[in-house]
């Protein structure tokens, strides 16, 4: 569901319980923590008498290098499918991609388009994405292996799954077959309609960001915007306490070793703090906290939401209440520690064996050196946080753990722009859908590019909402939103029906 900044980049999640960096795991704790609620609410659903089975998995055989046809490597890519809603073979066909991480059974059982299906008779197949999960090719992610791991490759496998399912399990060629994503699956959902719209009817691409960007400053600035929104419980007051929260930190970690100890302690710090770069990854791990109460605030799961942070820091000393809600995500999450030294952080991340309990974070990264950026930064006089960690800091990631230079990312980001088009993708039948408090939202399509490229903006909505399970909680606007949807995929499929007629699919 959810793309995670590249500044809260070390190896911790999808579940792996180790150190790591910070900021990083904290973020992708998150998600997995969230994640996994849904799921266990829509496994729930799955087991009761009166509903089908549980989807089934299945295994595709796809070349490791799809540009090399010499190259006779392959990989097993793992799929989900649901086929309780499928009312013909010449049905439409929903497939849900898979981005920076593992994909689960829940990927075509909860939120669409699994919940638009039923409405539409279509198939749904939920496709992980290469080097995540458990579709990682043999030889494991050293450097040389790697090099197979892109968006363009990503696209490729989407490809072949497309024609492979479609043998696989007798789908009618003239079965429309529409693309879901969210997150950098977003991109991958519009990117895949882009390239390859004989293929791919439409595509649905939710919090998409599809202009890629080294210094992503403008992720903070929605953080700030919306701690002031009240429509989600902020409000001037609640910003300026962070401010204020983060001031007092910054003060205690220069004071001396006696202040820094006790920082450790009540921050839930796992390294000395004596290093200037430790005291970096703590700041960073805690604007991942704040940064992730927006990211993610209102979803089913998430431990802490805008309005309940800014409760926590304005009940007194907005220290205290920054203390309080680092207690209660690393409760929530059965996390011992916020943060991590960064010569652990760095030690996680070179490692090239697929970890057994999750994986993500070095990939991942690798991604953000040699195609996106991503790399947050608080640099703006606007921010309300440490202006640590910097940007070069950051980059020096992709050095020190691949070897790549910083011009060599500055020439990837314009390429990977140059290739798909950024913020203004030559396509067709693409809806894009966001939140105006998601900071991811800033690098996607957020007003329409013409007749056939659609933009839906839901007010005070986070990162991916509109994916996740209906809930009775849910505003107004978010119940728009995802009417709106179900209304553009009826259109298109009617068209697809129109073209159909006329012999032209």
């Amino acid at each position: 569901m959810a793309l995670v900044p590249a500044l809260w980049l070390g190896p911790l999640l999808m579940a792996s319980l180790g150190g790591t960096s910070a900021p990083a795991s904290l973020l992708r704790r998150l998600r997995e923590h969230i994640q996994r609620f849904q799921e266990s609410s829509a496994l729930g659903l799955s087991l009761d008498p009166g509903v089908a089975a549980l989807p089934r998995e299945g295994w595709l055989e796809q070349p490791l290098d799809p540009f090399n046809a010499s190259d006779r490597r392959s990989f097993l890519q793992r799929y989900w499918i649901n086929d309780q809603h499928w009312a013909s073979r010449d049905g439409p066909v929903f497939l849900h991609l898979g981005g920076e991480g593992s994909f689960d059974p829940g990927s075509v059982m909860r939120g669409h388009p699994a919940a638009l299906a039923p409405a539409l008779g279509a198939l749904v197949i939920g496709l992980e994405h290469r080097f995540y999960g458990l579709s990682i090719p043999a030889g494991g992610l050293t450097m040389p292996q790697l090099r197979f791991l892109s968006s363009r490759h990503a696209l490729a496998d989407v490809v072949s799954a497309r024609l492979a399912l479609s043998r696989r399990h007798n789908v009618s060629s003239s079965s429309p077959w529409v693309c879901f994503g969210g997150s950098y699956a977003g991109s991958l959902a519009a990117w895949a309609r882009l390239k390859f719209p004989h293929l791919l009817f439409a595509a649905v691409a939710s919090s998409a960001p599809v202009r890629a960007v080294l210094d992503f400053s403008a992720y903070n600035k929605v953080v700030s915007r919306s701690l002031t929104n009240t429509a989600i419980g902020g409000s001037l007051e609640c910003r300026a306490a962070v401010s204020t929260a983060f001031a007092e930190v910054e003060r205690r970690l220069h004071v001396g070793d006696e202040a820094r100890k006790a920082l450790k302690a009540e921050l839930g710090a796992c390294s000395s703090l004596g290093r200037s770069e430790d005291r970096a990854e703590l700041l960073g791990a805690l604007q991942a906290l704040v940064g992730g109460a927006v990211q993610y605030n209102g979803q089913a799961g998430t431990p802490l939401s805008v309005r309940q942070l800014c409760g926590l820091l304005l009940e007194g000393k907005p220290y205290r209440g920054l203390r309080r809600a680092v207690q209660v995500v690393m409760h929530s999450l059965g996390q011992r520690c916020l943060s991590f030294s960064q010569a652990e952080t760095l030690a996680q991340l070179k490692v090239t064996e697929p970890q057994v309990s999750g994986v993500g974070d070095r990939q991942w990264l690798y991604q953000t050196c040699t195609e996106f950026g991503f790399y947050v930064t608080c640099e703006d006089p606007t921010c309300p946080f440490s202006k640590l960690p910097a940007l070069p800091s950051q980059l020096e990631l992709c050095e020190q753990v691949f070897g790549l230079s910083t011009s060599s990312i500055v020439q990837a980001v314009a390429q990977t722009n140059s290739y798909y088009g950024g913020q203004t993708p030559v396509a067709t039948q693409v809806l894009f859908v966001n939140g105006d408090s998601d900071p991811w939202h800033v690098l996607s399509v957020t007003q329409a590019l013409g007749p056939s490229v659609s933009a839906l903006l839901i007010p005070n909505a986070s990162h991916c909402l509109d994916m996740a399970p209906e809930r009775p909680s849910d505003t107004p606007s978010l119940r728009l939103g995802r009417q709106s949807i179900l209304q553009q995929l009826q259109t298109w499929l009617k068209l697809a029906k129109k073209s159909l007629v006329r012999g032209e699919v």
